[in-house]
Order: structure tokens, then sequence, then C-alpha cells
């Protein structure tokens, strides 16, 4: 890479005005790793901004995500881009990337609460639609996805995202957000954006955080610790930074009132309690000016909890051995103990005028899942042991990348403006291993809340995955820019797909810009939707989902899963009405075909008879239980849908001489799905009910709002923010537990999450150069959702809908974050 080339990789905007004030943070490079240490610049101290959408001026930052250009900038861009830096995730005072994020955009979601093991691992979704569908890549490299798959009904079911807080906060040095159809230039998966997190690679400075944070009803205490620092190697010719945090949070219970004891015992919806650590180490070396080495590693351990259902001691009157260890009851707890693990490493230089970059990136993720504080009731009737703890399931998720990358910008003398070209080719492994639990696990009925896997439902499955992709990048005229793209990829478990997008953007001048692309895409399913399977058992039901293929699924028409396919078009104008109001607004349509979520519901007596065929044992008079009670389903493709919305930013600085300055942002996501067609089985049965039709078109919320603004004294040693969240509605169809329509397979209630407004607001004091603190709160009226109806709260307890990905369960959240800088 040339000097030049560096040099202006390295300009970024000092703007990124988002969290702790005087955090010396490196400038972000204008492409993963394509800058040399040697090149970096320290960002002036700065203070903090409470994030919107983007920071004021941040749309001068140099990006790399959706472009193959170098030196491209964020409000140039041809595709709608968010950049969201350190200082702003860390302003937020959440000790999670996840919640972080979910404060600053709003076309990003996460569910409200989250069942059984799924609440365990942290994931995003974008536009509406299921995580599988969004695409994280770190430094532009493709992330390895959890191993946890969201098992439970919802519009996350049968998501094995990445898992993004298993990467250090403290090592993030900023996220573009591309919010467009980009499966053409990454591949599977990006149907609804991409989502690059850009790690620091600074060769200096140490910097300290700690956060703390305790929720409005006193449990859901948080804690949060990060460290990191940079140091050079070899005189200046290479760095090396490294960085870590330890995050522990506490349950928060919010359920309902037990209706058979009167109290709160049932401790089912509650935020689940954590402790995770992350570490990650970066590294680069120059070894020639024309060839850079490079390599990422980083790991982390969580270790996670979740209540299930509370059991009545008078379940135990059979078993008195039992009884004595639970004279009050029991409520069971699903844990998991995960361990994350990635190596990426390359080299990366130019030659004859050509950018390359060959790298190999490794990922494994690991869960061993328990059933803790539990009984098996077969068990102890054929031995008179009384095991509680249980090592149920283990999944382990592997992925092994290999790529080349190419790019060059060709002059010639037949094209007026030059001619970006790139390209590349890749081949990755997948594998996807589910473990057999411990004998006492299945057993018999099996361990209580979540039976062991049998050893006829574990196995080991892989594919391979083949890509080539081409990019070509100009301008038909000077103001008049189009990029094309194509891609062609071959799985060995699904075939062959190509994708292809053409984006263009025309700048009728420095304040008025209108951009659009048309693109189709694709999301391969994935190993987990091919082959997994579990049971989850209640007091009074069970639900199965069982392998696509196998014999209990066929034995009721189920057939091989296709891959989704999407087309979409979008449409934008970036505009600056009025000096420094700086405006985009951007209109998308989604269509996206044979969508994967578990269809083909079938309920007792076939579901009794589909569980068996695949070898689950199932609760003592479970053969006579209504078919409300007992049922299982597959992954299927079940529907084509078509999502429509709108994504509105806007940013500006006000100036109030000896009084300081305030900064102000608003945005907003639109967003609305509708369903086009319905799938069936090879019986001619839809796969569909009306409950797993609001899972795809109404879970999400109907628009987001955030807007607000922050204020700076003159000698910039206080800063207050304050900011409004805007949750738009939430519909659901919720199941009946109680009354006439108890576990009624046909009637459900359309329940209505009512749109609902949150306030953040935080107070920050730099006490020196080198210390600050900051006291603040998120929703600090504590807002909370809609309440579910009594007779739709199963035991209870879930007075507020798990499922739905709009306001959470906590209420409000006060925190104070210290931080120091050298």
């Amino acid at each position: 890479m040339t000097v030049r080339s560096r040099r202006a990789a390295a300009l970024l905007a000092g703007s990124f005005l988002g969290a702790i004030p005087f955090v010396a943070v490196a400038q972000t490079t204008s492409a993963p790793d394509q800058t040399s240490h040697r090149h970096t610049k320290r960002i002036p101290p700065t203070t903090p901004q409470q994030p919107g959408m983007t920071a004021p001026g941040a749309g001068e930052a140099i990006v790399v995500t959706g472009t193959r250009e170098l030196g491209k900038k964020a409000r140039d861009s041809i595709s709608p881009i968010d950049v969201v830096s350190a200082r702003q995730i860390t302003a937020t005072g959440q000790p999670t990337l996840r919640d972080a994020l979910s404060l600053m955009l709003p076309s990003l979601t996460i569910q409200a609460a989250g069942y059984d093991t799924g609440a365990l691992t942290d994931t995003i979704a974008l536009r509406g639609l299921n995580p599988n569908e969004t695409l994280v890549l770190v430094d532009g490299k493709r992330r390895h996805t959890t191993g946890n798959i969201y098992a439970d009904p919802g519009p996350q079911q049968g998501a094995t995202a990445v898992d993004i807080d298993m990467l250090p906060m403290s090592m993030i040095d900023h996220i573009e957000v591309l919010r467009d159809g980009a499966a053409a230039q990454y591949g599977s998966d990006a149907v609804a954006g991409v989502v690059n997190i850009i790690l620091k690679k600074q060769s200096h400075g140490l910097n300290l955080r700690s956060n703390s944070g305790i929720t409005s009803q006193g449990d859901g205490y948080q804690q949060g610790v990060y460290l990191d620092g940079g140091t050079s190697l070899g005189g200046g010719r290479g760095y090396l930074h490294i960085g870590g945090d330890f995050v522990h949070v506490d349950h928060a219970e919010r359920s309902g009132p037990d209706p058979r004891t009167g109290g709160y015992d049932n401790k089912v919806l509650s935020q689940p309690e954590q402790t995770r650590e992350a570490v990650a180490v970066k590294f680069g070396y120059d070894i020639t000016d024309n060839v850079q080495a490079y390599a990422t590693a980083t790991y982390a351990h969580r270790h996670a909890e979740a209540y299930q259902n509370y059991r009545l001691a008078s379940s135990l009157k059979n078993y008195p051995g039992y009884a004595a260890i639970y004279p009050w009851g029991y409520s069971p707890l699903e844990t998991i103990n995960e361990n994350d693990y990635e190596l990426t490493a390359g080299f990366k230089g130019t030659l004859a005028g050509w950018h390359w970059d060959l790298s190999s990136v490794w990922g494994r993720d690991y869960n061993a899942i328990n059933t803790v504080n539990s009984i098996n009731a077969s068990v102890y009737t054929a031995t008179g042991r009384t095991p509680t703890n249980f090592a149920a399931q283990g999944y382990s998720s592997t992925q092994w990348t290999n790529s080349l990358d190419l790019s060059r910008n060709f002059h010639t003398s037949f094209w007026p403006y030059g001619i970006n070209v790139a390209g590349g080719a890749s081949y990755r492994y997948e594998a996807y291993s589910i473990g057999t639990g411990s004998p006492d696990s299945y057993y018999g009925s099996g361990a209580d809340a979540l039976a062991g896997t049998n050893p006829g439902n574990a196995g080991n499955f892989n594919r391979d995955v083949i890509a080539g992709y081409l990019d070509i990048a100009t301008h038909l005229t000077k103001h008049w820019q189009v990029d094309l793209a194509g891609r062609a990829e071959h799985y060995t478990d699904v075939g062959s797909t190509q994708t292809g997008k053409v984006s263009t953007r025309y700048d009728f001048g420095p304040r008025f810009a209108i951009r659009g692309g048309f693109s189709n895409g694709f999301h391969a399913p994935t190993l987990a939707q091919e082959h997994y399977s579990a049971l989850a058992i209640s007091p009074t039901a069970a639900r199965g989902l069982i392998a696509v293929n196998s014999p209990g699924a066929l034995a009721n028409g189920a057939s091989p899963l296709k891959p989704e396919h999407s087309t979409s078009a979008e449409g934008g104008i970036v505009v600056e009405p009025i000096r420094k109001l700086h405006v985009t607004a951007d209109v998308y349509q989604i269509d996206l075909r044979d969508r994967i979520l578990p269809g083909g519901n079938v309920y007792n007596p076939q579901a009794y008879q589909a569980l068996v065929a695949d070898g689950f044992s199932l609760p003592a008079g479970a053969a006579t239980w209504t078919p409300g009670q007992l049922s299982t389903h597959w992954f299927a493709n079940v529907a084509t849908t078509r999502t429509q919305g709108l994504d509105l930013t806007a940013t500006y600085p006000t100036d109030f001489g000896q009084f300081g300055h305030a900064d102000w942002d608003v945005s907003l996501n639109l967003n609305r799905t509708r369903l086009r067609h319905q799938g069936t089985d090879s019986t001619g049965q839809s796969l569909l009910n009306v409950q797993s039709i609001a899972y795809l078109t109404t879970e999400y919320p109907r628009s987001k709002i955030i807007f607000g603004g922050t204020w700076h004294s003159p000698e910039n040693r206080w800063a207050v923010a304050v900011h409004e969240i805007r949750y738009g509605q939430a519909t659901s169809n919720l199941s009946y537990y109680y009354g006439p329509n108890a576990f009624s397979t046909t009637n459900y209630l359309q329940f209505q999450n009512q749109p609902k407004w949150t306030t953040n607001a935080s107070v920050t004091y730099n006490v020196n150069k080198h210390w600050s603190a900051t006291i603040g709160g998120n929703n600090i009226f504590a807002a909370y959702p809609s309440r579910v109806p009594y007779d739709n709260r199963y035991l209870g307890a879930p007075q507020y809908y798990f499922s739905a990905s709009q306001l959470g369960i906590n209420g409000g959240y006060y925190y104070l974050d210290v931080s120091a800088r050298f």
C-alpha cells in the first residue's frame, strides 16, 4: 500500500462525539486493517454526546462497509450507513453492546425478554426481520455464529445469529451499520443489512472504565469493568492492542402472581443472571513497505442462567426422596457455560497497483447447557436416586473461512473517471454438533423443564461453501456514480445461488443528492435449522421442536429446507436544507420468499406419535393431554413476506456562545411486514397458524423514534444529555391458558403492546484530562410494556409478553460510569 493511500485511509472526522469525554481514541480506519499503525492519529478530547442515530459530524467518517472503494465518506456513501463510535456506545451507560445499540439505532431491535436458553444469547435484528437475516462482520470478515439456537416460539425462533456481546466492548473502535441488502457483496445473511464491528488498533494509550447500574425496582444489578491499551512493536513498524471486559448481571424478576399460591413464586419472567469475561488481541506488522501481516484473536466465556416455571411441592407427593430435597417446591434453572473463540490471520499489501488481502478466519462457539434444581421422576422410580443437576445438551458451531480479496482503481484513456474493480473468492467450512446429554437427563421422562438430548438426536453435521464475487464502481458523469456487484455461491447441502446488486447516487450539488439501489439476496438455512431437536417441558404442557429430516417430521409431511431468497429496492435523499442541518431519508422494500420458521404444527395425538418416533420420552399421562398441551413442529419454508419502511436521520448543532453549545439529533424507523403467500406441506396443509403469522408480520414495532440533544459547557467541563425514545405498537396473538378457550389451538387473543415513551438522561463531569464521571439513567420514569390479560398468562407469571421486540421488561435503569485515559 502506498504512503498516499495509507494517509488517505487515516483521515477521519474527529467528531465521533459519543461517550465518555477525553477518551483518547485513535481514528477509525478506512478499511479493515488497511492502514498502518504508523499513520494513526490521536483524536483530541471531546465531550460526550448522548447517542441518537449518528453523531453530528460522524457523516464525515471514512467507511468500509457497502463499498470496495478506499476513502469513501459515510455522507457520500451510495447506500445508507450509520456510524456509531465507541464514545457513543459507552455514553448509553449500558454494560452490553446489544443493549447499547438498541438505544441508538431505530432500525435495530432486540427482544423484550426471552424464553429458556434463548434468553442466554444476545442477538440483534434489523428492519423487522429475523436476526439470521443480518450479517455481522468484524473488521470486514464474517464472524462465526452462536451454537445456541433460539428454539422457542416468537419472531426470533430459529435464530443462530452472531452473539455480539461475546466481543469485548473495550476493543470496539466504531461500528458501521449498512441498512441495505448486501448479499451480492458479502454473501448469505446480508438480507436486512450488515453490521461491521471495527476493532481498535492504536499503538499507544491506556483506557479504563467502570460501569455500575441497577433497575428502578432495586434488582438487576449490573457491573462492567473494561480495560484496553496499545503499544508499538519493532521500532514503530508494528502495533499490539489488547482489551478485555468483565460483566456481571443479576436477575431482575418481573413475574406476576402465581394463581396456585397467590404469591410471586414463579420467577420465569426475569432477566437472566450472567457473568461474562471477554478478551481480544489485535496485531499488525509492516514486513515491508508494501506487505503487512495482521492477526486478531478473541475469547469469551459466559455463565448464565434463566428461571423456569415454579413447581409446587404437591407435585412431589409420589416421590418422597425429592419431596425431602424440595419441601417448598422448586424452580428449575436452565444454565449455559459458553466458550467462544475466533482467530484471524492474514497478509495484505499492494502489488502492481492491486490491493490484496489473503486471510483465514477460524471461529467456534461451544455451549454446555444444564438443567439445575430439577428432578427426573423416572430415575427416582427406577433406582431411588435423586439427581438434581443434569448435563442436558451441548451445541457447537464452527466456521473456517479462507478468502482472497483484490481491488484496484483504474484510470484509462477511454473513460474520464476512475473505475474501481474489486473481486475475490472464498472457501468456508461450517460445522454444527449436537451433543448427548447425561443418561439421567434423558432417561424416562427426562429432566424436568429441559430433557437431555437422547443419542438418536445427537450428531455432527457439516457443509462446504465456495463463493466468488466481482464489484465494479465508477462515475457515469461527474456527479453520477454507480456500483455493480455480483456473487455466486455453492453450498454442498442446499445447492447454488447467484445474487446481484446495482446502486447509484446523483449529487445535484454539495447539499443535495439522491441515491437508490436494487438487489437480490439470500439466507441459506443454518445447520441448526436443519438438524436441531429438543423438548421443552412445563408442569402441564410440553412443546417439541424436531429436525425437518427426522422420522416424526417426515411422517407428517415435512420437506427439505430451501434457502430464503430476497429482492430489495431502496431509494433516498441526502440533503442539507440549511447550513449544518444534515438530513437523510431512505425508503425500502424487501420481498423475502421461502422464509424459514417452524411450521407444520401438529398436536396430540399426532405430536405424541411424532415425538416418540424421534426417541423422546414424555411425562406420564402426556398421551391423554389435550391438543393444546402437547405440540411439536419443525423448521420449514413457511411463507413469502413483503417488508416496507422508512429510515430518517437528522443532526443539527447550535452555538450558544458563552453558554456553550448543543448537538441535536432525531432518527426514525417506520416498518411494516405483510404476508404475501403461505406455504403448505406435502399433504397440502398450511404451515402457519394465526400465531405464526403474527410472528412474521406484527411482533416487531411499527415505528421507533429517537430524538434529543446534548448540551456542552463552554470549557467542556460539563455535558448534559436528554433523549426520548418512542416505541411503536407491536401486535401478537396469544394463547389462552384459562377460561373457555384454555389451550385452544384455533382461538387466540389479538394483543396489542401499545406505543411507549422512555426518557434517557445523563450528566457528565470531566474532572481533568484523565478522569471523568457520568451519572445517568435509561427509561428514567420506568415505563413497562402493556400488561397481558390474566387468561393469557401461563401460571400467572408472564404479565408482559416475552417475544415482542418492543420495550424491555426491566423498567428504569440508573448507572454510574467512571473512566480514565492515560
